[in-house]
């Protein structure tokens, strides 16, 4: 009887027997275990026990779909039934009959609930499943049982290469769809997705400096979605609520937007500056029939997607700043500047592949121009520097982002909208005063704002 210690190598070293016959080998760890090996070359595990006077041979799967660990850990689980004096047909037909990994995510999508009692979000739902398709492909058709720590971290170290953070949200996802099943009894084995060591969690402070407001503000204003960005911007709003907005929600009288959920599970309301209300009721006198501030065409009826508008107005803000360090040291004349500034407007990317080959020529650092950096969800921790740099203290600027920890929340509640109103309003003046496109104390709109 021919005995070795399975590993991947050596059972893949194992050649096949003649035509005719099959080679049986045995593991050293799980004695009972054996492969057994085709002429053609075929590869099954199987746990191999004597029954009174007769020998039983139960398969457990292919190699190499099914994984060394997996044969000895499904092995162990037979004799475990062996020894009980059990059935192990019965353990066999347990196992046949739970779930993959796909058909348990599909009842998790199906019947998770958030901590508030309500189903997950159609937003939430789609990331879900893009995370599933991108990420966990490799699980998809395995029983939950057939799935290791190995797979799991095999799932996470190829996934960070692409993206840490959203490696970290795949095993989130794993060991959420598990915690389910063990939940509402579909499976009672480990959770192979607990404890993986995640990515270091990047520290992000980014936001509009002084020095960017001229150029990216203007470069809003010429955006089709100009009063989204604006009203993130203003409103200090997460993306998801912004592009939600609802007129039902808005007060323009009282200048109040109320969110009736937000992210950290509570309601939110936003009060909203002068300018910000200006821009709504310019909007609300040419809306049409549709319920939300940004109307869409897809399911959702709203807008979803605004990262090539973003995009286009970054490279346009970035080239803009590009220009002035060029025009400044002389190196374009003021007619250079005027057809640099006409390109710039109907083709955005050919003017910034033209105007960044001169900057690198003339060495001049990205550093001193480039906004490419800058992300939707900074316009909302833009606001709160602004507030933080105008004096507001960190309780309002938590109130007024609908943050939410421990120990700031009780501190929240005891706040009413006064202190908060009154701390976006000057950061929202400091920061189009820095822009060079409101004097103090006035109210009026962006330049060159698209009509509609």
């Amino acid at each position: 009887m021919a005995k070795l210690k399975f590993t991947k190598t050596a059972l893949l070293a194992l050649a096949p027997p003649e035509a005719g016959k099959r080679l049986t080998v045995y593991d050293t760890e799980v004695p009972k275990l054996a492969m057994r090996i085709t002429a053609a070359g075929a590869r099954t595990f199987y746990v191999v026990k004597r029954v009174g006077a007769s020998m039983t041979w139960v398969k457990l799967g292919t190699f190499p779909g099914m994984t060394v660990e997996q044969a000895r850990g499904e092995a162990q689980k037979i004799l475990g039934e062996f020894a009980t004096g059990a059935n192990p047909a019965a353990a066999r037909r347990a196992i046949r009959e739970e779930p993959t990994f796909a058909e348990l995510f599909k009842m998790f999508l199906d019947s998770k609930k958030k901590r508030d009692g309500s189903p997950l979000s159609e937003k939430t739902k789609r990331d879900y499943r893009d995370s599933l398709r991108l990420y966990l492909e490799s699980i998809k058709a395995k029983k939950l049982s057939h799935i290791t720590r190995s797979d799991v971290k095999a799932i996470h170290a190829k996934a960070t290469k692409k993206s840490a953070a959203q490696a970290d949200k795949a095993v989130a996802i794993i060991s959420a769809v598990f915690t389910f099943a063990a939940d509402h009894e579909h499976f009672d084995g480990t959770n192979p997705a607990s404890r993986i060591q995640k990515n270091p969690a990047p520290s992000r402070d980014r936001f509009a400096q002084a020095s960017e407001l001229p150029h990216l503000l203007p470069a809003i204003a010429e955006s089709s979605l100009c009063d989204y960005f604006l009203l993130s911007l203003l409103s200090g709003a997460r993306r998801s609520n912004v592009q939600a907005m609802a007129w039902r929600d808005i007060d323009l009288d009282a200048g109040i937007w109320r969110i009736g959920m937000t992210k950290n599970g509570t309601p939110q309301n936003v009060p909203l500056p002068p300018e910000a209300v200006a821009t709504l009721r310019a909007r609300k006198r040419a809306a049409g029939a549709s319920p939300f501030v940004f109307p869409g065409t897809g399911v959702t009826g709203h807008l979803v997607e605004p990262k090539k508008a973003w995009a286009t107005i970054l490279r346009r803000a970035s080239v803009r700043r590009l220009l002035d360090l060029l025009q400044t040291a002389g190196k374009l004349t003021d007619d250079e500047r005027q057809r640099a500034d006409r390109l710039l407007i109907e083709a955005p990317a050919t003017a910034e592949k033209c105007y960044r080959a001169v900057a690198d020529a003339l060495e001049i650092d990205p550093a001193d121009y480039d906004m490419t950096d800058l992300r939707i969800h900074d316009l909302r921790r833009t606001l709160g520097s602004w507030q933080a740099k105008t004096g507001a203290s960190l309780a309002i600027i938590g109130k007024s982002l609908n943050h939410k920890t421990h120990q700031a929340t009780a501190i929240y509640a005891r706040l009413d909208l006064d202190p908060v109103r009154q701390s976006v309003e000057t950061a929202t003046k400091a920061m189009l005063e820095a822009a060079g496109i409101k004097e103090a104390a006035s109210v009026v709109e962006l330049p060159n704002r698209r009509s509609r």
